[in-house]
């Protein structure tokens, strides 16, 4: 009888985690995870705040219209009764007022007419440059999405609309981004020469609209999906370890050493920083390339804000984004309980989670109290009243988003090509940001360990 093969997987976050479940239902592997924090989940957390108990500190739900999250969570074992998804409340933007986000776009780009020419966001010079975009030449964008936008559309749609919506969920900047980070507008762009057109053409031919939830998140929190997943791993004979930190990888015959143990695969789960040094020995090719990725910090804020003092006409939104040229340190602001109906306080006051920094806005030199006095200064402004929180908290993000910058994917094939086929990548760091995108890499790296002879 062949014995199994052990894997060891470093990184407990949701890309090591998602690994370990594809691997563990398969007798011929043996599967460990080393975490070197003391908590599993990396970039995901949920605590209480606000006499609630599974507030999230970070991101607070998945996307829904890709099939990863939604399968990994049923596979995982949470029922439809563990999940929930958002009310459907309208959001805005911030630009020397509140405007509401004008309808049909694709992540900020026009794909219908009436709503730009509607909208109190643009300016009517903004519009008329829009507007001439389907007279334009094809762009040849050389993977940059700034640039690409902002050829097709002008200044006015990049940094109101795609930047203050992409460069929100990435925590970065897109005039230094990839295009293909961002594949719905990556296949636009390739597959017609008008974003404009190609946008209301791929309006026309979708589905008729549903009353599927575009989003969704476990009523635990995101921590719960984490929880499920270290359940079934651990479960099913898997062995997790958190505080401990894999120093060195070492060839040892046709097997690798990692520290003190000895394994016949490893899945690097781990952000491409602390990843580069474990690869000096094995590849210094890829452990030079993976040093020198960039992140961004952020800080993410909780607060609550008493039912008394919140304008009326604030009710029934979901938040707002705060456009590049408007930045302080404040980026977006999501009004939580009213976004999810399970985070409102029984006593009526609104619970608030507030974003700071990006690529390019650092955040890592503010102090507790710089941080929380420029949330409480910049949301109040941009909310139109004397904000004053009746609690707050504070998760400060050290190199939370990875940042994909231009022919990022090309970067990371070339790298994957000179490593070993029993030692692999996953995670944010790579082939993409997000819970979704995570499950999908922990996938791929997990099939090819599967398809590597012994």
């Amino acid at each position: 009888m062949t014995a199994a093969r052990r894997v060891l997987i470093v990184g407990g976050g949701i890309a090591g985690l998602a690994a370990g479940v594809e691997l563990v239902d398969d007798p011929a592997f043996e599967v460990e995870i080393w975490e070197a924090a003391d908590r599993l989940g990396g970039k995901i957390a949920t605590s209480s705040f606000a006499g609630l108990d599974h507030i999230d500190e970070a991101a607070d739900a998945y996307l829904t219209r890709v099939p990863h999250a939604v399968a990994f969570a049923r596979k995982v074992g949470l029922g439809i009764d563990d999940l929930t998804a958002p009310t459907g409340v309208g959001a805005m933007v911030w630009h020397d007022g509140l405007h509401d986000i004008p309808g049909g776009i694709l992540l900020g780009v026009p794909a219908a007419i009436r709503p730009f020419v509607t909208t109190s966001l643009l300016s009517w010079k903004g519009k008329l440059r829009a507007a001439a975009e389907p007279l334009l030449p094809r762009t040849d964008p050389d993977d940059s999405l700034g640039r690409l936008i902002r050829t097709r559309f002008g200044d006015e749609v990049h940094d109101r609309l795609v930047d203050s919506l992409v460069g929100s969920i990435y925590a970065t900047d897109t005039d230094r981004s990839s295009l293909a980070a961002v594949p719905q507008l990556a296949d636009l762009a390739a597959k017609h020469r008008s974003l404009l057109l190609g946008g209301m053409a791929v309006r026309r031919r979708a589905p008729a609209p549903t009353d599927s939830p575009i989003f969704g998140a476990p009523r635990r929190g995101m921590a719960g999906l984490v929880e499920a997943a270290a359940s079934y791993v651990t479960g099913r004979g898997g062995v997790i370890t958190t505080g401990r930190t894999a120093t060195s990888i070492e060839a040892d015959g046709p097997r690798w050493r990692v520290d003190d143990g000895t394994f016949d695969a490893v899945i690097l789960a781990s952000p491409a920083r602390h990843t580069a040094p474990l690869l000096a020995t094995v590849s210094p090719e890829a452990s030079t390339g993976l040093g020198s990725f960039e992140h961004a910090d952020v800080i993410m804020m909780r607060l609550t804000v008493a039912a008394d003092q919140w304008p009326q006409q604030l009710t029934g939104r979901s938040g707002y984004l705060v456009p590049k040229p408007d930045q302080r340190y404040v980026t977006a602001a999501s009004f939580a309980s009213q976004k999810w109906a399970h985070w409102a306080p029984p006593d009526g006051s609104q619970l608030l989670r507030v974003s700071l920094g990006r690529d390019g806005l650092p955040t890592a030199h503010l102090d507790r109290d710089a941080a929380i006095a420029a949330t409480i200064d910049e949301t109040g402004r941009h909310l139109g009243f004397d904000l004053q929180p009746v609690d707050i908290s504070m998760t400060r993000w050290t190199d939370a988003f990875p940042q994909y910058r231009p022919h990022h994917h090309r970067l990371v094939a070339d790298l994957e090509s000179v490593l070993p086929p029993t030692i692999v990548l996953a995670g944010a760091s790579y082939h993409g940001i997000g819970i979704p995108a995570c499950i999908s890499g922990a996938r791929r790296a997990t099939a090819r360990i599967k398809d590597t002879p012994r």
